[in-house]
């Protein structure tokens, strides 16, 4: 091949994320999430499967088509194809959930060659939770308005006095990486974060799911629906249809679901009760995460539950 052979490449833009590059988008009282750059859009994703598939792609003439075929039979490669660059504010109880998610390119401020940045998360009277009884990673109603009033005012002379000592040993000399010891976790830190688009949609549909932490649940809406909606309207539409808003069921769901339509009540106990969803008299008394997360898509599908 000489070189007249080869089709002229440009640069793919996006001008509804152009319109917002480096534009902070506010999350809680002084966290942000920004887009620094970008590379690739729903038509890079598009270019990708077609190279890698050649012409068993040419039955899908429309890209939404095609995009929407990858996202719901889970070829996740050409979706890599995507990057995005993130400049986030975030506390640091909510940053240690993030950087969980690996796949990712991550710079972080240092408190070891900075000062930290003078914010810290601070909670209103109606925001404080209550611990949930049925999940021990979560939380549950509301604390009531007096009690959520004193637990604020604690908070403030407790980030005071922290960010007082705080002040005192850097003005003392002793060192930055030692002086951050005891600072909150409540404390801001700043990063830039680089993932990929297929990476991030796994990172989305974890953290904007509702048993997610309301904190790190903000910052990934902000990013799922003013950003990436934006980025790639194609895929973001395939993503909340196949992933974000769609129902997993496993073998045992499917079978009492199976048992429950062709022999009616009593079969899909007698199921329940085979996988230990319920006690041996058919009571759902006996606790089982795997039955209240069954009761849950049963629900979600306007199905009765049979006990």
């Amino acid at each position: 091949m000489d070189d007249s052979d080869f089709e002229p490449i440009s640069r793919v833009t996006v001008p509804e994320l152009d319109a917002i590059l480096g534009r902070p988008i506010r999350i809680l009282d002084d966290g942000f999430v920004r887009v620094v750059d970008y590379m690739g859009s729903d038509e890079s994703i598009v270019q990708a499967a077609r190279v890698s598939y050649g012409k068993g792609t040419k039955k899908i003439s429309e890209d939404r088509g095609l995009v929407r075929y990858l996202m719901r039979h889970r070829h996740s490669t050409p979706f890599e194809m995507c990057e995005l660059k993130l400049h986030v504010r975030v506390p640091m109880d909510t940053w240690r959930q993030w950087i969980r998610h690996r796949m990712a390119n991550v710079n972080e401020y240092s408190t070891r060659y900075s000062i930290a940045i003078d914010s810290a998360q601070r909670t209103k009277p109606e925001e404080w939770r209550m611990q949930s009884d049925s999940n021990r990673q979560g939380s549950g109603g509301s604390i009531p308005g007096d009690l959520g009033r004193h637990l604020s005012e604690r908070e403030k002379e407790l980030l005071s006095l922290t960010e007082s000592v705080y002040k005192e040993r850097l003005d003392k000399g002793v060192a930055r990486e030692q002086a951050r010891k005891d600072l909150p976790l409540s404390t801001y830190t700043e990063a830039y974060w680089k993932i990929d688009l297929h990476n991030l949609l796994h990172f989305l549909a974890l953290r904007m799911d509702h048993h997610a932490q309301l904190e790190i649940r903000l910052f990934a809406k902000a990013i799922g629906e003013e950003i990436v909606s934006k980025w790639v309207p194609y895929a973001w539409e395939a993503f909340q249809d196949y992933r974000l808003n769609s129902i997993s069921l496993t073998n045992n769901d499917k079978q009492i679901i199976a048992a429950w339509n062709k022999g009616g009540k009593n079969s899909a106990i007698a199921k329940a009760i085979e996988f230990g969803f319920l006690t041996e008299s058919g009571s759902p008394d006996k606790k089982s995460r795997e039955r209240e997360e069954l009761e849950f898509k049963l629900d979600e599908l306007g199905i009765p539950i049979p006990w």
